[in-house]
Formats: structure tokens, C-alpha cells, sequence
């Protein structure tokens, strides 16, 4: 067994110096039969240390029932980084922001009446108790002192930019200590006063948060760190994207030479991503800093390690900079193998209709509701003898498709600011409501979603409402969703690039695996199929559309289209 451990100005791995040169990646976004390669690229890179955030939403998104299966095995994820001869950190928030679904915290949490997120509160605490006290449970026999490869363990997420409650930082280490976590504890903030000081505590080391101007950046880390190594824990080499933007990069050099300048510093690093990943399902998160824009399904992040797991070069360009700092293995990683391109015919199947009995009385929400999926249905009869008038919904969380009699009239956008739609006559309204993604930080965590009434025509309160939470499983039930299946051939398991540039809006299986959202916006333009939600043989695809006719092919390419590049 070896000890890890904080000296005055080190890391200490054995009691010997040590510099950390880390990479994040997170287990619940990559499929759990490409952890062991991605893992594998890390370590060629130079890389010795894995980081990844825990989503608490993806392992218990209904409470009291815990999962660690279909890809969320984290103790597993950490054997294999062992396996690999690297270190692990390990950072359970319990908020994790990430742009990630509500930031990692679950909806039955955050729609709990009166519960007061991330700061001193009995229903928030022991909610998260419980949650930190089980992934403990999995990480602690798996620390450095008892023969594992877990260094550090993060304390919340970059607090300092939320608040300054204290003794609500003071309970989380008082829970990780008393699970019998022993390894050194960390927080990360941006490296601003304000925010270090409000997000650290005596006895926690401080670690910063940034992307450029390393050596003034650990200056003012060290201000508030006046002993100890100093680390940045997320050094941002790529940036994220979303729906109706431009699809972000770095400059490879330009990456390289701000890292250069991190480490000639002397200090330790993560490097945030070294692979991103994908927003498989309906996992993405959401930015509102005034306009709501969801992320979109691509976590590329414009990492070394790009979405498919390929090199890129940046990935060469940090490997001759660490190179210059630590022993870098001569192997490198094999060019990829073309991904196969093929045209696959799609047929419309037909689909159950809802049904009388299923759904509830009144408007609901989605909390009211209990409904963890993207997609619910309400209708209403209009007034007897209506001849036309305006919807008006106070707010539309997150895109509505209104119908009147069955026919498609329109549709209200929360990111156009949309609020008001003129009706036909017609007898009876329905309106199906997507939930596009939660924002994943600040005051919006947590929100209600669905339409923010009152709903009115001609300003009078619409009732006798019926809400029908919708699948996207075998039977979708709404019959605003047009469906289509098609099935290819495959002489072995392989990596998959599904062109949706002509498609309207929707969402992709293959073989009964969600891989995601598509969107005409962009900038996004293909969806990453991974190897190992195929097999060789048949294989199937089903797309569920909402906004155009289905198509009548699905075409797969040899590369990927994540939208037009903005620097």
C-alpha cells in the first residue's frame, strides 16, 4: 500500500514529490465497453491520474432506487483506471455542474416544497447524506492507504461562485471524513478573491479552476494557498456547444502553450476534458444567463480525445508538452479504422394512440407529474363554439407544439421568448411540451418544468385540463410523434456517425440504445453511434420525430459534423 499526501509546497506520493498530470472523463458519458481503450489513451498521452465527477441524478433519478448498472459502475470505471497503472480523483459534488442534467442533482430532490439547495438545509442534507455515504462506500476501499488508486476527493463544485454558507461545507467534509475517506480533500474555484474565499475552508486545499494566464491565475491561488502544492483542477482546453450556436475549439498550439506554461510552473494539473464524451439520452444540461440554451447531445468539448475516442492534435500537441515534464510512453494510439457509411431504409410504423385511461386530471407539470422523461401531452376542450383566439402561457419550459382538432398550428420556444399563439376555431387544444435540457447552475437549478400558467385564450383561464406523460420506449403515445424503423447490417461492432442534417427534431435509438437528441439548429449535425451498442449482424435504428415527416432513409457517415467552428 502507498500514502498520498499535501507537504508545503508538494504532493507526496510515498513521501517523495509528486506532480499530478490528470485528465477528466466521466464514466456516465462514455459506454462502459470504451472505458477500458479511453482509459488506455490516457495513460499513452503521458497522463497518470483519471478525475471524474459522480452524477447523482443518473444513479438514483427516482428515490430509493439506487443503480449502479447500464453503464454506471463507477467502482469498476476506478479497477480499470487501477488496471492501467494510474491514479484516481474522484469528485461527488454533490452538485457537479458539468452542463449536465440539473447540474447532477436529481428532480425528486430539487422539486422537494420548500427545499433550499447547496447551503444549510435538513431535507437538502439528508438527501445528500445519504447519496455521499453510498458512493463513500465505493470509493473508499479503493483509496491509495488501502491498496487503491483514489488520491483526492473534491468537497462540492466551484462553491465559491454560488455561496458562502460555511457550515454547510463543514457538514459535507464532517460526511466524508466519518465514511472513512482519508485521502487529501480538495475544493475548486475560479481563481478569484471573492470566490476562493467563500468556497474553501481551513484544512481543505485549495485548487483553482482556468484555461489561460496560468502564472498570474496560481498567484492568486497562492494568496489564498499560502502552502502546499498548487494545482489548477480544471484547466479548460475546449469549451462546450448548444442548440442554435457555433460549434467551439481551441487552437491546438495555442492549448499546448498555455499548458506549457502550467507546468513549467511547477504546479499540478487536470485537464478538463481529456475526453468529453456524449450527452447520451437526455442527459444534457442547459445555460439560461437571460436566454435558455440547451447543450447539445456532443460532449467533443474539442478535448485531445475527441467524441469517438480518436486523437486529435491536440491530443499530440499535450503530449509533447508533458513530455518536457514527466516520462511519456513511446507507444502511441493506432489511427482509427474507417467507420462503415451505408444508407438504411426507414419505415413510419404505426403506434397506440393515448389512451382514456392514461395520465391525470388538471395541468401538471412535470414534477406534479413524477415524470423523469422529456416529452408530456395536455389537452383541453376549447370553449363551446370557439372561432379562433390567442393562447397566451405565462412561460413554456421548455418547447411546445400546439395543436387544435389533431392539426399542427404552431409552437412556443422559451429560447425565442415566445408566449402568445393565434388559434383557429377548433373544439379541442392539444399541446405537447418538451423539457430540453435543465440548467446544470446558479438560482435555475432545480426549476419546474412544463407550462407555466395560467394558460388562457382571449385572456380567460383555460380548465378541465388532462396531462399524459409520454415514453420514448417501444409504445410512443402521442400522436404528435411520427416514428420510423429501418434496420443494416454490420460484419462487426463498430463506431457510427448518423448524419441528421436533413432531419427536423427528435431523438435516435440503436438497438434500444438512446443515443440522443437531434436538432435542425445546430450546430450539431451527427449523432456518435459507439461500437458497443452495436453488434455484427443485424442491427436496428428507430427515430422519433416531432417537427418533420420521418425520413425515409438514415444515412451514416464516415466522419463527424458537430456545425460550423467558432475559435
Amino acid at each position: 500500500m502507498s500514502t498520498f499526501a499535501i507537504g508545503d509546497r508538494d504532493f507526496l506520493l510515498d513521501g517523495q514529490p509528486h506532480r499530478i498530470i490528470s485528465g477528466a472523463m466521466h464514466y456516465f458519458r462514455i459506454h462502459p465497453g470504451d472505458w477500458a481503450d479511453r482509459i488506455r489513451k490516457a495513460r499513452l498521452m503521458g497522463l497518470n491520474t483519471i478525475e471524474t465527477y459522480v452524477a447523482w441524478n443518473a444513479h438514483e433519478p427516482v428515490q430509493g432506487r439506487w443503480s449502479e448498472s447500464d453503464g454506471l459502475d463507477l467502482g469498476h470505471f476506478l479497477d480499470l483506471v487501477a488496471a492501467e497503472g494510474l491514479h484516481a480523483i474522484v469528485r461527488p459534488g454533490p452538485y457537479i455542474c458539468a452542463e449536465w442534467h440539473n447540474g447532477g442533482l436529481p428532480t425528486w430532490l430539487t422539486a422537494t416544497p420548500g427545499i433550499r439547495l447547496r447551503q444549510t438545509d435538513a431535507a437538502y442534507q439528508a438527501a445528500l447524506e445519504t447519496y455521499l455515504r453510498r458512493v463513500y462506500s465505493i470509493i473508499a476501499p479503493r483509496q491509495i492507504d488501502r491498496g487503491g488508486n483514489v488520491v483526492l476527493v473534491q468537497i462540492e463544485n466551484e462553491y465559491g461562485a454560488y455561496g458562502s454558507d460555511k457550515d454547510y461545507l463543514t457538514e459535507l467534509v464532517r460526511i466524508t471524513r466519518d465514511a472513512d475517506i482519508t485521502v487529501p480533500l480538495t475544493t475548486v474555484d475560479q481563481p478569484e478573491p471573492d470566490m476562493l474565499e467563500a468556497g474553501s475552508l481551513p484544512g481543505i486545499h485549495l485548487t483553482g479552476s482556468f484555461g489561460s494566464r496560468a502564472r498570474e491565475r496560481l498567484a492568486t491561488l497562492r494568496e489564498h494557498q499560502p502552502t502546499g502544492p498548487l494545482m489548477c483542477s480544471e484547466f479548460w482546453d475546449g469549451w462546450f456547444d448548444w442548440w442554435g450556436g457555433p460549434h467551439h475549439t481551441t487552437d491546438a498550439a495555442t492549448a499546448a502553450a498555455e499548458l506549457d506554461d502550467l507546468l513549467a510552473a511547477g504546479a499540478s494539473v487536470n485537464i478538463y476534458m481529456f475526453h468529453g464524451g456524449t450527452n447520451f439520452g437526455t442527459t444534457n444540461g442547459a445555460n439560461d444567463k437571460g436566454r435558455y440554451l440547451p447543450i447539445v447531445t456532443s460532449y467533443d468539448y474539442d478535448a485531445p480525445l475527441d467524441e469517438a475516442g480518436d486523437p486529435t492534435d491536440k491530443y499530440h500537441a499535450f503530449r509533447d508538452v508533458i513530455a518536457k515534464y514527466a516520462d511519456v510512453p513511446a507507444e502511441v494510439p493506432d489511427a482509427p479504422a474507417p467507420r462503415p457509411e451505408m444508407s438504411v431504409a426507414l419505415t413510419e410504423v404505426s403506434r397506440p394512440g393515448p389512451t382514456e385511461a392514461g395520465g391525470f386530471e388538471g395541468l401538471l407539470t412535470f414534477e406534479d407529474a413524477e415524470h423523469t422523461g422529456t416529452l408530456m401531452r395536455v389537452e383541453v376542450a376549447l370553449p363551446g363554439g370557439f372561432s379562433g383566439g390567442v393562447l397566451s402561457v405565462v412561460e413554456v419550459r421548455d418547447q411546445a407544439w400546439v395543436s387544435v382538432d389533431g392539426v399542427r398550428v404552431g409552437s412556443l420556444s422559451r429560447t425565442r421568448h415566445e408566449h402568445t399563439l393565434r388559434l383557429p376555431a377548433g373544439t379541442d387544444l392539444s399541446i405537447l411540451v418538451e423539457e430540453q435540457g435543465r440548467v446544470n447552475y446558479d438560482d435555475r437549478l432545480g426549476e419546474v418544468k412544463g407550462l407555466i400558467g395560467p394558460v388562457t385564450v382571449d385572456g380567460r383561464e383555460l380548465s378541465g385540463w388532462r396531462t399524459t406523460p409520454v415514453l420514448l420506449g417501444d409504445a410512443v403515445d402521442a400522436p404528435e410523434l411520427l416514428v420510423a424503423e429501418g434496420s443494416f447490417e454490420l460484419d462487426a461492432p463498430s463506431d457510427l456517425f448518423l448524419d441528421t442534417a436533413s432531419w427536423g427534431k427528435g431523438y435516435v435509438f440503436v438497438g434500444g440504445f438512446l443515443l440522443g437528441r437531434y436538432w435542425s439548429n445546430g450546430p450539431q449535425r451527427t449523432l456518435y453511434v459507439p461500437a458497443p451498442a452495436t453488434r455484427a449482424g443485424s442491427n436496428t435504428i428507430r427515430v422519433v420525430e416531432i417537427e418533420q415527416p420521418t425520413p425515409a432513409a438514415a444515412r451514416f457517415v464516415a466522419a463527424p459534423s458537430l456545425g460550423p467552428l467558432h475559435e
